[in-house]
């Protein structure tokens, strides 16, 4: 049994691309892993090992258990050789790096709070920040970029695509709605239809990312809502 894309894709997104490891922090961002395999600048750790004599082994897991979302821990290099460590395995046991895992993805989901803002300059002003990190991750590596033009039909390119999707785009998008959804009470009427439909966007591109549905169920990218945000004028410029 390995990895199946479902728990590469959970993993990556619920950790943000970012190393799990208490105090560590490490963005495993897509621009340093050109000229790498997928995924190998970050590394998916089995939290019970994945053979005989590993750390943690347990030998009542099911191959499928052992090779699940669940027990998995998304690390760096340096950490991963740590836990792996053979003198390591008492300091590093699985309820420590289960707590961590948990800690971390915790964080991950629940770093904003219930930020409220006094009006919706303030509101667009932080939407726009990570809207432009989306843009720029598209214009980087979606399949209209310079990038995918020139290299058509490329695992590499195709593989940094699907990094920036779960570690920038997805975590990014989770973050924007909970910022609408605190503060709705701000937009107009009309203004609430708009939103309403870019949720709804962020929740089929999610739902499709980790594979629940086809790509043609997809709603596509409300560009009255990025209008919202922007303006007009300026929104054209981010397309």
């Amino acid at each position: 049994m390995a990895i199946t894309n479902k728990s590469i894709k959970l993993l990556w997104s619920n950790a943000a691309g970012i190393c799990s490891f208490s105090g560590c922090a490490e963005k495993l961002s897509v621009e340093q892993a050109a000229g790498v395999a997928p995924y190998t600048l970050g590394e998916m750790a089995h939290i019970k090992g994945n053979k005989p004599g590993s750390n943690r082994y347990d030998q009542s897991q099911s191959s499928t258990e052992r090779d699940s979302y669940e027990n998995l821990i998304l690390l760096c290099p340096t950490h991963h050789t740590l836990i792996d460590k053979e003198e390591n395995e008492a300091e590093y046991p699985v309820d420590l790096l289960l707590e961590m895992k948990n800690q971390h993805e915790s964080f991950i989901s629940n770093r904003l709070g219930v930020e409220k803002f006094e009006n919706t300059d303030q509101l667009k002003d932080k939407i726009s920040i990570y809207m432009s990190e989306n843009h720029q991750a598209w214009n980087q590596y979606g399949p209209l970029s310079d990038n995918a033009r020139r290299n058509p039909n490329n695992d590499q390119v195709h593989a940094l695509w699907t990094s920036a999707r779960l570690s920038t785009i997805i975590p990014n998008n989770r973050e924007v709605v909970k910022i609408l959804q605190e503060n709705r009470e701000l937009f107009s009427k009309l203004e609430q239809r708009i939103i309403s439909k870019f949720i709804m966007h962020v929740e089929s591109y999610e739902a499709w990312v980790n594979d629940d549905i086809p790509y043609q169920a997809v709603l596509r990218f409300p560009t009255d809502f990025e209008e919202l945000v922007f303006g007009e004028e300026d929104a054209s410029t981010q397309r």
